[in-house]
């Protein structure tokens, strides 16, 4: 049935339908709420990305701030080794668009991924002249997979990851998966879990090659000890405090850290807490909170010298990394709710000692490599998490923390093993050492 009927057809025609809905929430919430352009006719192709002729081109495609992230140093190596190649690449959301401009600063081009209807990434097609078509994680997209695949040298998943969720929906609509797998020529994907996953939702064992995770080789900057003691002065760091940062938390995790950290502050802990929402609205909630527990609380960007505080909350973007490298500890946010988890790696590639609760989903090969290394601690009960705030063991925290950067650094190696595969498909071969 479904190979007989042309199924992209009356996937087009409900994707009209959804944007006729969801068009004008979009316009109330980027437009009139946040004063952001809607960018919409960008994503119809007026006008279209400039083109660079003479050049073997990539289109290189993100979702968002974190595929962007990811590709930061695939994309500088490409650069780099290749530097006739021109690089094109869209993003989907406003979020990653402003993320893009600030990291991928190595591209031809940047622009905003037209909506998918044949004709407009036709458009698009036509234009770019890509060789190959670079797609982040698992962003398939239907009618963008056909036309690519009709005139591209390949059509390449990087950095793939199969949640549990579209693990599920992928075996339940199976036909219907095989036929959008079967216009991707090389799927990597960054476990072997991930592999699985894909073969037995109809993806060919062929086309699946495990990779590595893109996001392993990124390291954040070094921070310098000066530059460390001054940060400690700018928020007026309590002497004598051993710090721990919970960063990107997740509304209902704020509580069950604070009404750990008291039990823990009655039980003669001397610690810190730096707070760092994952959206900085609800700084206000997250303040709240605090006070409500009786805790002197302030804002990162209302501390001044000399003010006392146990609790700061971190109203800032941009300046996380900085603090996981000043702490003596890091918990993970999103893991203590049905979130999923973040990802762990700046606190790893600071060489600090880790925390999470039983949730980390999103980024299970990475907490289970941290734990079997014991790098990482899970905080699964309320006695976990009060032990966590405790910190009292400093020679113990000093050796995971040494095991955190071993850890990461012995599961990098993706971006050269993905490079390798772009240049042999760039060659015309699907052939990938290595990997």
């Amino acid at each position: 049935m479904y190979s007989r009927f042309p199924v992209h057809i009356l996937y087009s025609f409900f994707l009209a339908l959804a944007l006729m809905v969801l068009l004008p929430v979009y316009f109330v919430r980027m437009r009139l709420m946040k004063k952001k352009p809607l960018s919409l006719f960008p994503r119809l192709g007026f006008p279209l990305p400039d083109r660079v002729p003479g050049r073997l081109s990539l289109w290189v495609h993100a979702v968002s701030v974190g595929e962007v992230i990811s590709l930061q140093k695939l994309l500088q190596e490409i650069k780099s080794r290749h530097p006739d190649w021109a690089l094109h690449v869209s993003v989907l959301t406003a979020a990653g668009m402003e993320v893009a401009r600030q990291k991928l600063t190595m591209a031809d081009r940047l622009f905003f991924a037209p909506f998918d209807f044949g004709w407009t990434v036709k458009r698009f097609v036509r234009r770019l002249e890509p060789g190959l078509l670079v797609l982040a994680e698992s962003e398939l997209w239907p009618n963008l997979l056909r036309q690519a695949g009709k005139r591209t040298r390949g059509v390449l998943v990087v950095n793939g990851r199969i949640s549990e969720r579209s693990f599920r929906r992928y075996k339940r609509l199976r036909p219907l998966a095989v036929r959008l797998f079967k216009n991707v020529s090389l799927y990597l994907v960054q476990t072997e879990q991930d592999r699985q996953r894909l073969i037995e939702s109809g993806m060919s064992a062929d086309r699946v090659r495990v990779a590595g995770n893109l996001k392993c080789d990124i390291m954040p900057p070094e921070v310098e000890a000066d530059r460390l003691a001054r940060l400690a002065g700018e928020i007026s760091l309590p002497p004598g405090k051993k710090l721990l940062v919970a960063g990107s938390t997740r509304e209902g995790e704020e509580q069950l850290l604070i009404e750990a950290f008291v039990e823990a502050g009655r039980s003669g802990a001397v610690s810190a807490l730096i707070l760092a929402p994952r959206h900085v609205d609800r700084v206000s909630e997250v303040e709240r909170i605090c006070r409500e527990s009786g805790l002197r609380v302030e804002r990162r960007t209302g501390v001044r010298t000399g003010r006392d505080w146990e609790v700061l909350i971190l109203d800032t973007i941009g300046e996380l990394a900085g603090f996981y490298a000043l702490c003596d500890a890091a918990f993970i946010g999103g893991s203590l709710v049905p979130w999923g988890g973040h990802n762990l790696i700046e606190p790893a590639a600071y060489g600090k000692p880790i925390f999470f609760g039983p949730h980390m989903q999103n980024f299970a090969f990475l907490a289970r490599a941290f734990l079997e290394s014991g790098a990482a601690r899970l905080v699964a009960r309320r006695e976990d998490l009060r032990e966590m705030f405790l910190l009292s063991d400093p020679e113990d925290l000093k050796a995971r923390g040494k095991r955190s950067l071993q850890t990461l650094k012995g599961l990098q190696g993706a971006t050269e093993r993905t490079l390798r595969t772009i240049e042999s498909l760039a060659a015309g071969t699907s052939r990938s050492e290595g990997t």
